[in-house]
C-alpha cells in the first residue's frame, strides 16, 4: 500500500516498462525522445538485470555463415536478409547511443572454425556475399585458412577458417551499465527488485502489480502505457505468446599467458561460441545437445553441457595448452517458430519487444525504437 505523500508522487507514471535489460533501457531512452517531459519508470525484478543482457558472450554479431546457410532452410531470402539487416542496423544505432569506448566495442575480427562434414559451406561464400551486397557494401564473408596454424585450433574444426567481416566483440556489463546512466540521466526512474506479478488494462489506464518485497503484499503502479521487455519471461505475463526458453551455459578461464587468438569465433551452426576477454577465453553453447532440457527459465548449470563445453575447450580451442576455469555461469534467452522479434501491441496501452532469438545485442536498439514507434502512433 501506498502512503498519502508516496501516492502523491510515486503512483502514477506515462510510461512504464518491464525489463531493465538491452531492450527495455534503450526502449525506455527511445521514449525519453518521442516524450520530453513524460514520467518514465523502468521496473527490473532483480537486483540486476535478469535474463541474457549481461550474461551472454558479447558478440556484436550478425550471423555466421552456416548460421545464415541454416536459416535459408526455413525462411525465404527475403526474410534473411531483412533479418540480417536489421541486426546491422540495430548494432549501428546502439554504437550511436552509447558511443563504442563505454561499451568495450572491439572490432577484433569475427570467424567460423569449419569441420569436413560442414565444408560445403565454404562454397557458398560468394552465394551469401552476393545476397547481402546491398546490406554490407562488401563482402561479408572470405576465406581465412592461412591463420587456422595462427590460432591453434584442432579437434577436427580445423578444416577451414571463414572470416565474417562485419562482426565484433563488446562488453556486455559495460553496455547495459552505460544504457542505465543514460537513462538516470535523462530522468528515467529505473527500479530494481520489482518483480511485476500482473497487469489490468481499462480505458483510462494500466495497472502494474508488484510485489512488495518488504510488506508481503503487492504494490499496484498507474500509467498511461505498458511496454513489456521481458524476453524470455514475457510468457509470465502473457501466457498465449509463442515464447520458447533457451538456456545458454558459459565458461570463463583465468587468464592465459600467450593466448594466440583474439575475436569471436563460432562453430557448428552458431551453437557453439568463443573469444578473447582481458586474455581469458570465454566459452559458450551447447544447448543443442539437449533442447528440451535447456528449455528453462531456471538459471543453473548442466553437468552433461558443461562436460561438453570442458572436453571441446580442451580438445578443439586450446589443445595441448593448461588453464583453469574462473567462472561458470548461464542466461536465458528467448526463441520461436521463427528467429523475428515480436513487437506489437497487445491492447489499446499494452506493448511489447521479446524474443530476440540470442541476437539482444544486435536487435534490442532497433526493437526498441519499432516498439517506441508503435506507442507514439497510437
Amino acid at each position: 500500500m501506498f502512503s498519502y505523500w508516496e501516492k502523491a508522487s510515486f503512483y502514477r507514471y506515462d510510461h512504464v516498462v518491464v525489463g531493465a535489460g538491452i531492450v527495455g533501457l534503450s526502449h525506455a531512452l527511445e521514449l525519453r525522445d518521442r516524450f520530453p517531459g513524460a514520467r518514465i519508470m523502468v521496473l527490473e525484478r532483480g537486483l540486476l538485470p535478469t535474463g541474457a543482457s549481461t550474461r551472454n558472450a558479447g558478440f556484436a554479431c550478425m550471423g555466421s555463415a552456416s548460421e545464415l546457410l541454416d536459416d535459408l532452410q526455413t525462411n525465404t531470402e527475403a526474410e534473411v536478409v531483412k533479418l540480417f539487416a536489421a541486426r546491422k542496423k540495430g548494432l549501428e544505432k546502439l554504437r550511436a547511443r552509447t558511443g563504442d569506448t563505454r561499451i568495450g566495442y572491439r572490432a577484433d575480427g569475427g570467424y567460423e572454425l569449419i569441420s569436413e562434414r560442414e565444408a560445403e559451406v565454404c562454397g557458398k561464400i560468394d552465394m551469401l556475399n552476393n545476397m547481402l551486397r546491398a546490406i554490407t557494401g562488401a563482402p561479408a564473408f572470405k576465406m581465412a585458412n592461412e591463420r587456422i596454424a595462427e590460432f591453434g585450433f584442432a579437434g577436427g574444426y580445423d578444416k577451414a577458417l571463414i572470416e565474417n567481416t562485419c562482426e565484433a566483440g563488446l562488453h556486455t556489463g559495460m553496455l547495459v551499465r552505460t544504457l542505465m546512466d543514460l537513462a538516470t540521466e535523462c530522468g528515467i526512474e529505473v527500479k530494481t527488485g520489482a518483480d511485476v506479478v500482473s497487469f489490468e488494462e481499462d480505458v483510462n489506464e494500466v495497472i502494474v502489480v508488484v510485489r512488495d518485497p518488504f510488506g508481503g503484499g503487492t504494490i499496484r503502479f498507474s500509467c498511461g502505457t505498458l511496454s513489456l521487455c521481458t524476453n524470455a519471461f514475457t510468457k509470465q505475463l502473457l501466457p498465449d505468446v509463442d515464447v520458447i526458453p533457451g538456456r545458454g551455459q558459459v565458461v570463463v578461464t583465468d587468464p592465459i599467458p600467450g593466448l594466440r587468438f583474439k575475436g569471436i569465433f563460432h562453430f557448428d551452426k552458431g551453437y557453439y561460441y568463443f573469444r578473447e576477454i582481458d586474455g581469458r577465453v570465454l566459452f559458450g553453447g551447447g544447448r543443442n545437445l539437449d533442447f528440451e532440457g535447456e528449455r528453462t527459465t531456471e538459471m543453473g548449470l548442466s553437468e552433461r553441457i558443461q562436460a561438453d563445453l570442458d572436453d571441446k575447450l580442451s580438445n578443439i580451442i586450446l589443445p595441448g595448452q593448461s588453464y583453469t576455469v574462473a567462472m561458470r555461469w548461464s542466461g536465458i534467452m528467448a526463441f520461436g517458430e521463427t528467429k523475428k522479434p515480436i513487437v506489437r501491441s497487445f491492447g489499446q496501452r499494452v506493448f511489447g519487444a521479446f524474443r530476440m532469438g540470442g541476437m539482444g545485442v544486435a536487435l534490442g536498439s532497433t526493437s526498441a525504437a519499432e516498439l517506441a514507434d508503435l506507442i507514439e502512433q497510437r
